[in-house]
């Protein structure tokens, strides 16, 4: 089982560790919903190093990361990022990223922990000797700092003006006096920051956040705040909600597909003939209306026989109500559209609702 740099300050700090990905990491510190509560309401610390990076660099380097991707890099600035996804000939999501353009000689893809043998073998291979990928998930640490006030607390460790990072750009700079890739990214729904900063230097890092943010009532969070937050607004999940069975018109990810890129992308024919024909099942969010809690693997009902299955559920701290997300026939996947989830052997109610699930 692999550790971050920072397995000694979850330990200090009280941090239930699991496994997830190949790493030991934090479930919840103080308890999985007075931590998602610190991030709705004040500020809260992820560590995220367990994500993998792959940088290209090189003068093909934006051309190369642009045909491996479905949003167009081409049209982003230097210093903005963008989410996309990456697929196979066949549409199926081999994951889903963040990329990052730095210029058109750099360009760094954030890729889920699960997933980063596979992705940078796959980068490597559709690269070829257009440019240099390298695998640099190890020599970085990514520290979220997710919450209302994210801003404030980043800002008295940076000299850099955040007032003018907007939301999915990002800027080089120090932060508590250490070097960073300083994004205004997150998974949680919030305003916040992610930072990219070397394996060294995230102890330091880490510590100042916690100290300097002690007045804001910031807490160390673990991955199940992390969940929570994120299924509040719909966020999918590699692994449960996508897949390389599923594609993302059928996921909700239409929007990160750019058909008419100008060289196209790997998997461009088959998504453009996916959407064409309409996607047999949607991703929906749903709430229960009867009793009960629908966790991952759950049967979904619609009259009575089974339609798919339950990709993630919780009880969202924020919204007060069962919710979850479920691949639903088209034809019955409409906002007010009833069905059932089987709950140990008994069906449950449940509505499909309008995403996301937390209004801001």
């Amino acid at each position: 089982m692999k550790k971050t740099p920072l397995h000694a300050a979850h330990l200090a700090a009280g941090g239930r560790m699991v496994p997830f990905a190949g790493y030991e990491m934090p479930v919840q510190y103080s308890g999985l919903t007075d931590e998602h509560n610190a991030v709705r309401n004040a500020v809260g610390l992820f560590d995220v190093s367990h994500m993998g990076e792959v940088m290209f660099t090189g003068p093909q380097a934006l051309k190369a990361a642009n045909r491996i991707v479905t949003n167009d890099l081409e049209k982003l600035a230097d210093g903005q990022a963008c989410y996309t996804a990456m697929v196979k000939e066949d549409g199926g999501i081999i994951d889903d990223l963040v990329a990052y353009r730095f210029s058109p000689e750099k360009v760094m893809i954030c890729v889920n922990a699960s997933n980063r043998a596979k992705d940078f073998a796959w980068m490597k291979a559709q690269a070829g000797d257009a440019c240099q990928v390298e695998d640099q998930s190890d020599a970085w640490v990514q520290i979220a700092v997710q919450g209302p006030k994210a801003p404030e607390l980043v800002q008295r460790l940076t000299e850099a003006e955040l007032g003018g990072v907007k939301t999915y750009w990002f800027v080089e700079g120090e932060v508590a006096g250490k070097h960073a890739i300083i994004a205004r990214t997150g998974y949680t729904g919030e305003d916040g920051f992610e930072f990219f900063v070397p394996a060294a230097s995230a102890e330091a890092v880490w510590q100042a956040l916690l100290q300097t943010g002690a007045d804001l009532g910031v807490k160390p969070c673990g991955l199940g705040a992390r969940d929570s937050l994120r299924l509040e607004f719909c966020y999918a999940l590699y692994g449960n909600d996508i897949g390389e069975d599923t594609n993302p018109y059928e996921a909700g990810l239409g929007w990160v597909v750019k058909l008419n890129k100008a060289d196209g992308f790997i998997g461009q024919d088959t998504l453009r003939a996916i959407k064409d024909a309409g996607p047999s099942r949607k991703l929906v969010p749903f709430e229960l209306t009867g009793r009960g809690i629908a966790r991952q693997h759950y049967p979904v009902l619609v009259n009575g026989e089974k339609v798919g299955e339950v990709t993630s559920g919780t009880q969202g701290p924020s919204v007060g109500k069962a919710i979850g997300l479920a691949y639903l026939p088209t034809a019955h996947s409409a906002e007010g559209s009833t069905f059932q989830v089987e709950i140990r052997g008994k069906p449950v109610d449940a509505v499909v609702v309008k995403r996301p699930f937390l209004k801001k």
